[in-house]
């Protein structure tokens, strides 16, 4: 009967080195994973420690990472301050972010769709026009859109914040290389079993275009929600400004509520980041997908 030979000593020693590499790789990894989260989640900390200050602790000589007298008096002054309607601003950012999020999913899918798929004169070279504009400053466009805008009389109104934010070209080349990762073979047997375009674009392309759509709708609602230049110069009443704008009012010409301002920005970032940790996963299954070619 044979007998099976041992494994070489070396061998042992080679597959004991090759586990203590993997998971001496995997210390590593997880270390600089931790270093880059301290380094993003560092100033959300000092913003929310220095929203819970009393004035005689904002300014020290040595840095205070927790204060010794904590206090939400400054949460309280600016929700029940008048002049500060920031329950009003805090609509008004998520109602301009959601319409410019929907709106802006629903042209840039259409007109991927058609850069990705359908043919017609000069389609490439128009593409190609469009992603130029990329390589051009986001402040170039401030005049003519203001001067568009107030030629239509939408200034100081929601549709004159939400206009220019639906001419963006990233959200087009985004779902145009998303659409060109899924196989022509399913719209083609679409087409056969009599569906026209646009049923096969609703029913067959959009319903795999998920990832890519949360992800698009994520960015273009944060961009939205951030946004400070163009609310500034549209938006004059206060009851209708944008919450980026509201909380500039609080910085004065020669003074400055920094426990106001603090408090302010909380509460500005919660839904930000409650939407990425919620949305965070079709992020994930965004970049998976359209890393794969079908």
């Amino acid at each position: 009967m044979a007998v099976k030979a041992a494994a070489p000593a070396s061998t042992a020693v080679g597959r004991r080195v090759g586990i203590g590499r993997k998971t001496l790789e995997l210390i590593l990894l997880y270390t600089l994973l931790v270093v880059i989260a301290m380094i993003i989640l560092l100033p959300l900390a000092w913003m929310f420690v220095t929203s819970i200050k009393p004035k005689n602790e904002l300014f020290t000589r040595d840095p205070q990472w927790w204060p010794n007298n904590p206090t939400l008096d400054n949460y309280q002054a600016i929700l029940n301050n008048p002049t500060t309607p920031i329950f009003t601003w805090f609509i008004n950012s998520f109602v301009i972010a959601a319409i410019t999020t929907v709106l802006v999913l629903a042209i840039d899918a259409l007109a991927a769709y058609a850069y990705a798929r359908l043919e017609f004169a000069g389609r490439d070279k128009l593409f190609a026009l469009l992603l130029a504009t990329l390589f051009l400053p986001g402040l170039m466009f401030v005049v003519p859109n203001f001067l568009t805008i107030n030629a239509l009389g939408l200034l100081n109104s929601f549709p004159g914040a939400i206009l220019p934010g639906l001419g963006g070209v990233f959200g087009v080349f985004f779902l145009r290389q998303f659409f060109q990762t899924i196989p022509k073979e399913l719209e083609e047997a679409a087409f056969i079993d009599g569906a026209n375009t646009f049923q096969t674009f609703s029913k067959i392309v959009l319903p795999l275009t998920k990832p890519a759509l949360a992800t698009l709708g994520i960015i273009t609602f944060l961009a939205s929600w951030n946004d400070f230049l163009w609310p500034l110069l549209i938006l004059k009443d206060r009851a209708i400004q944008t919450l980026p704008v509201g909380l500039r009012s609080l910085q004065g010409a020669y003074t400055s509520e920094y426990g106001l301002m603090m408090a302010g920005a909380v509460i500005a970032a919660v839904p930000v980041l409650v939407i990425y940790i919620l949305s965070q996963r079709f992020i994930v299954a965004s970049a998976i997908s359209s890393g794969v070619k079908g």
